[in-house]
């Protein structure tokens, strides 16, 4: 019996990309469109973030959430939801006084979580990540980490541990070792994001090889590399992200319309390897995850 794999979609994320493509949804309605269009094209989990309707910008907003989410659970009841807890972790020295954030993107871990509290995804991610990220500082201190971590397993939901380079799998295994996180672990392997791990075949097996044995992997690979690395986590035993996120383009120079295509493409890369896609009954058998 061929495998499950599973595919998760990050449907907008929060970077500077509404600049560059048309197709990254912006509203709730689009955010939650999108996401049903990709559950629909194989996508057995969506990951979402919400952006400011009117700019674009990322946003921490509950009622956007909550809109989003709603719209979901009304139009695809069975997809697993992974709500973000990424932002609020951005810091960038001030010139004048380094100990100054320059960026409005320091958040507690409780104002992070907030939404993730109020409506109970299955899935939030948690970034085991203090790093260079592009221009500025992505901070996640152990303590940070520990009391989402808490917070998070005590309204039932299971974190995604994103890791962007080996130091990350090294806290996480530890925060495991503490007994912080239900069994079994479930990681993500953030690959091509500057300045974190490079997507590339001995880094996505480097990484895999520091993996708890008992738990479940996925990865994706920013840019050009977003494609590539959805078949060598499948023939690594992995599990795939794919998005707008992560990824644009369909191919150099062509824009991904919406990301349906982008899921649509991952689950043909996941047959023809010879795996099969995994319903969203099936990912939550996987990855321990008691349902809704």
């Amino acid at each position: 019996m061929a495998r499950p794999v599973i595919i998760s979609c990050a449907v907008t994320g929060s970077g500077n990309t509404t600049q560059i493509s048309p197709f990254v949804p912006v509203t709730p309605k689009q955010i939650a469109d999108d996401a049903i269009a990709a559950h629909a094209a194989g996508a057995a989990v969506v990951h979402i973030h919400v952006r400011n309707p009117e700019t674009g910008a990322p946003s921490r907003e509950g009622a956007l959430y909550r809109e989003v989410v709603e719209r979901i659970r009304a139009a695809a009841p069975r997809v697993i939801l992974n709500l973000t807890t990424g932002i609020g972790a951005r810091f960038s020295p001030d010139e004048a006084d380094p100990n100054r954030n320059s960026l409005n993107g320091m958040s507690s871990p409780e104002e992070r979580i907030s939404h993730v509290l109020e409506l109970r995804p299955e899935i939030c991610s948690l970034d085991v990540a203090t790093m260079n990220f592009g221009v500025h500082a992505f901070i996640n201190t152990p303590d940070h980490i520990a009391r989402i971590a808490s917070a998070v397993r005590s309204a039932g939901v299971k974190p995604e541990l994103e890791v962007f380079d080996l130091g990350h799998v090294a806290l996480a295994r530890h925060l495991i070792s503490k007994g912080l996180f239900d069994d079994p672990p479930y990681f993500q392997l953030c690959l091509g994001v500057p300045w974190g791990a490079p997507a590339t075949p001995e880094v996505m097996q480097a990484m895999k090889a520091m993996l708890p044995g008992h738990a479940n992997w996925s990865a994706f690979g920013v840019g050009a590399q977003h494609f590539p690395c959805v078949a060598m986590a499948v023939v690594s035993g992995g599990h795939v992200r794919v998005g707008l996120e992560d990824n644009l383009y369909m191919a150099k120079g062509v824009l991904a319309e919406g990301n349906a295509h982008m899921v649509a493409r991952a689950a043909r890369i996941v047959r023809e390897i010879g795996s099969e896609v995994a319903t969203p009954d099936e990912a939550r058998t996987v990855l321990g995850l008691s349902g809704r």
